[in-house]
């Protein structure tokens, strides 16, 4: 082996080595998360084996609460900015739904959606909610209308929201859903987690980039890094397809349902919520331009003020 060939192994030797280690992550036990994101006023509740993460917060004589369910590799600090808008007149209640956020993985590793729709009755009976106006984005969509086909006398009304039900038709995924589906990367992923590639990932789903910031790529990072949650992710993606055979069931939501999606998104695009539109009848369907998969968090006033007009309407 020449010096030159030799010198030119040793710097792709080390270029690895110091990826490897910027990219170095465990799992991170979930008593050392707690003290950045389950500030007042979260909780946690003993519910299906689980210390579920939840912040109940607004008068609690509402008869008629708001719960909040996020997608896949969110959390409920992803609904800050609605809870926010909501809160001084309506009860708001939001959680880390299993395999995901502080909550971590479910212990039957059944993440269906059919199962998550009875996790979220559970949550309700647990808090003394009768019913409930479910909204939820992307895989919350999905749970919150199938939680309305499942459980309709618990369901008032639905909000969905760039949600989840019909199969995909992207233009563009984020990169960690895609190595989730590598099965053969699975080892490697529950030991390297470069944060670059979360912050691709949530730059993906989002119509600006630039709102983007520190603390939110540092939110989406740290809480992928909960123990358990990458397995769960990876069981959870494997089900999306199977998710995607419910046109049928869809049809038969009843409640007052409010559509909203982000004219710019590229994972669950526009076309999903015109058959929304399409098979829940009487339903309302309102786009917001300039926005993507997230609206909820990449713009809380302007998609929570569609929310609060459909919340006092008679429809």
């Amino acid at each position: 082996m020449t010096k030159t060939l030799l010198t030119g192994l040793m710097l792709v030797l080390t270029a690895a080595g110091v990826g490897i280690a910027l990219s170095w992550a465990p799992d991170r036990p979930v008593d050392t998360l707690k003290t950045r994101w389950a500030t007042a006023p979260s909780r946690f509740m003993d519910l299906q084996g689980m210390q579920v993460h939840f912040r109940d917060e607004g008068p609690r004589d509402d008869p008629n609460p708001i719960v909040l369910i996020h997608g896949t590799s969110a959390s409920l600090h992803t609904w800050d900015g609605w809870t926010s808008a909501l809160q001084s007149e309506r009860r708001v209640i939001r959680m880390d739904l299993p395999g995901f956020g502080l909550t971590g993985p479910a212990p039957d590793g059944d993440y269906r959606v059919e199962r998550y729709a009875d996790f979220i009755v559970a949550l309700m009976d647990q808090l003394g909610v009768r019913q409930a106006v479910l909204a939820g984005n992307s895989l919350g969509g999905g749970v919150a209308w199938r939680t309305g086909v499942q459980h309709p006398a618990r369901v008032s009304r639905l909000v969905l929201v760039d949600a989840s039900g019909y199969p995909l038709q992207s233009t563009s995924v984020p990169l960690g859903f895609r190595l989730a589906q590598i099965t053969w990367l699975k080892p490697v992923m529950s030991r390297l987690l470069p944060r670059q590639m979360i912050e691709a990932s949530v730059r993906n789903v989002y119509a600006n980039p630039d709102k983007v910031t520190t603390e939110l790529v540092d939110r989406y990072y740290e809480l992928t890094l909960r123990s358990g949650n990458r397995e769960s992710l990876t069981q959870r993606i494997r089900l999306r397809e199977t998710d995607a055979k419910d046109r049928d069931l869809i049809k038969t939501v009843r409640q007052p349902t409010l559509i909203l999606w982000g004219a710019q998104d590229r994972l669950i695009t526009e076309a999903s919520g015109q058959l929304f539109h399409q098979d829940i009848a009487g339903s309302q369907y309102v786009v917001l331009e300039g926005l993507g998969h997230v609206p909820q968090e990449e713009d809380p006033e302007r998609s929570v003020g569609v929310v609060k007009q459909f919340l006092v309407s008679g429809r």
